[in-house]
């Protein structure tokens, strides 16, 4: 089950996901969303847990609760929609 955190305080790590989701149960994988140019965290990140049943006590128990000084919010990940890219130059087109 993949799950999307959001409010994290932004000095939350990688681990501090991890460990605070293992609680719960098996953890695939946890990690916080950075700005790729300052490696500043967003304040959001995604859990994969591999039992369903286990992502669900999570999102239950943790959902609202405080962590490292901030109310999180835990809800099951939606899957990310495909949008569409328009590269076309602006302005109408190349000029040669």
């Amino acid at each position: 089950m993949n799950i999307y955190i959001s409010n994290l305080s932004y000095s939350v790590k990688d681990d501090g996901l991890q460990e605070l989701f293992s609680a719960y149960g098996e953890v695939s994988s946890a990690k916080v969303i950075t700005d790729k140019f300052s490696g500043r965290s967003r304040g959001f990140g995604f859990v994969e847990m591999s039992d369903d049943e286990a992502g669900q006590k999570a999102i239950d128990g943790l959902n609202g609760t405080e962590f490292e000084g901030r109310t999180i919010s835990v809800n099951v990940a939606k899957p990310r929609e495909d949008k569409p890219r328009n590269f076309a130059p602006r302005g109408g087109g190349f000029r040669r």
